[in-house]
């Protein structure tokens, strides 16, 4: 997984500091309501703030391959997380887009994606 340092403000949006040099990373995508980082050509990171306010982010993670999402989704129950989606494929977003969704202490909504079929 990668990931580059997000920060969410009500008023301005997701936003980001400096690029990672390390990474790579860049923001790839802003809007009102959501940014994604990652290397050219894809996102490693995403956040999108979720409606009604006050109900949470929506946190993104891109994985290599399918295992990583499965041993995300175990490793997050098995920290107290709260099941909010299995890991599996989910066609409607895009043809082999196969994720998991996991709820945080907080309510927000941590997910593990991979994006290869």
């Amino acid at each position: 997984m990668s990931a580059s340092t997000c920060v969410i403000s009500r008023r301005a949006g997701p936003s980001t500091g400096r690029r990672s040099s390390r990474s790579g990373s860049r923001r790839r995508l802003r809007s009102r309501k959501a940014a994604a980082f990652g290397p050219e050509g894809r996102y490693g990171f995403w956040v999108a703030q979720r409606e009604p306010y006050g109900t949470g982010t929506h946190v993104a993670f891109a994985c290599d391959d399918r295992e990583t999402v499965d041993a995300f989704h175990a490793a997050a129950l098995a920290a107290g997380g709260t099941d909010n989606g299995a890991p599996g494929l989910r066609e409607h977003y895009h043809p082999g887009y196969y994720g998991a969704f996991v709820l945080d202490p907080d309510g927000n909504n941590v997910e593990a994606v991979c994006h290869k079929g």
